[in-house]
């Protein structure tokens, strides 16, 4: 499907089994390649990206970065820029993500940078990148006080989905990348909220029917908000909800502790008691909301980190403006906007729905 941004247009490929397919990759620079990927999913796929791609590029190289948000910062940005600079790229050379959230915002970080932007594609290995992170153009690095505070736009070359790499996701990992997926119907598509209602036993089992039409409808929805608002002037803010919560909650526990989906995930469920409060959606949608998401197996309170602390946290998102922190809520089933909401408000939804033991999950 195609995401149409002018000249920086792309295509998402969604299928099984596009690595070995030459079409997959027609059309991309044939310079060198430097695949970006982690010690976990280089074990599973990077010599089979490395075989596809050599059918292509002239030579492709490789930097294998630690696993996990805790390793994305400054420390492993500059490994990135130590391997493109010590193999002697150049320009020409095309960045590819191999993996989920924090290699595509690293790598895509890292190719918006060098040698003032080189092209990238995005080949994500998780659910969670598949339907949201490698779609869009954000790269970031976490900064200690607050989550994607360093980065750049910078729209991939393409975006393949390989359905194939699910298959050795974790089942943290595939429920994490469910809240993604979630979270599109409630802010843009309700009869898509009320189909994951029906298929969710499907999509935990890895049915690939559900898997391709819930991964297909999360890309088309955010595609065609990002073709709208490609720099998040206004209509693109939709995306983050349940994300200044969320944020909050992965700063406040330290990178890591929690997964993104984690934390979106109880952030969701704050935010959508936060537009009951304020009057703009009913209570209802928060209900049905907390239910699906306790299906999937994911956290629907947020850590008990105590309200001050949630609110200093937010005050540094980067949404946040003159000091005010702007919330992505519902306005109703299947619409969102942006609010101010007092601190009150805030202070009486993180009271009820902010006491969750301040652990990792397993």
């Amino acid at each position: 499907m195609p995401v149409p941004l002018g000249e920086r247009s792309y295509e998402i490929v969604i299928g099984a089994g596009l690595w070995d397919d030459p079409a997959t990759w027609q059309g991309l620079p044939a310079g060198d390649a430097m695949v970006v990927t982690n010690t976990v999913v280089a074990a599973h796929y990077l010599d089979r990206l490395r075989d596809a791609l050599a059918r292509r590029h002239r030579r492709v190289l490789d930097i294998v970065l630690p696993d996990g948000e805790a390793h994305k910062h400054w420390a492993t940005l500059g490994a990135v820029f130590d391997a493109l600079l010590g193999s002697g790229c150049d320009r020409k050379t095309t960045v590819y993500a191999l993996g989920g959230g924090v290699v595509g915002d690293v790598a895509g970080f890292a190719a918006a940078s060098f040698m003032r932007g080189v092209p990238f594609v995005q080949v994500p290995t998780t659910l969670l990148a598949q339907v949201d992170s490698s779609v869009g153009g954000k790269t970031a690095i976490n900064h200690p006080l607050g989550k994607n505070m360093i980065g750049a736009f910078h729209q991939p070359l393409r975006v393949v989905c390989d359905l194939g790499t699910l298959t050795t996701l974790p089942q943290r990992e595939l429920r994490a990348g469910l809240a993604e997926v979630v979270k599109y119907g409630p802010i843009a598509d309700w009869l898509f909220f009320e189909w994951c209602e029906v298929n969710i036993d499907a999509l935990l089992a890895r049915e690939p029917a559900a898997l391709t039409h819930a991964i297909r409808r999360s890309c088309e929805i955010k595609a065609d908000v990002v073709a709208r608002d490609e720099r998040e002037s206004d209509l693109r803010a939709i995306l983050n909800f349940g994300h200044t919560f969320g944020h909050a909650i992965e700063a406040g526990l330290g990178f890591g502790v929690w997964l993104h989906g984690e934390a979106v995930a109880g952030g969701m469920v704050m935010a959508a008691a936060l537009s009951a409060r304020l009057g703009l959606a009913g209570d209802d949608l928060r209900e049905r909301l907390q239910a699906l998401l306790a299906r999937c197996g994911l956290p629907t309170r947020g850590p008990a980190l105590g309200a001050e602390r949630y609110l200093a946290l937010m005050r540094l998102d980067k949404k946040a403006v003159a000091g005010d922190i702007r919330f992505t809520l519902p306005e109703g089933r299947g619409r969102a906007g942006v609010h101010v909401a007092p601190d009150d408000a805030v202070r009486a939804v993180l009271a009820r729905y902010a006491d969750a033991p301040v652990a990792a999950l397993a």
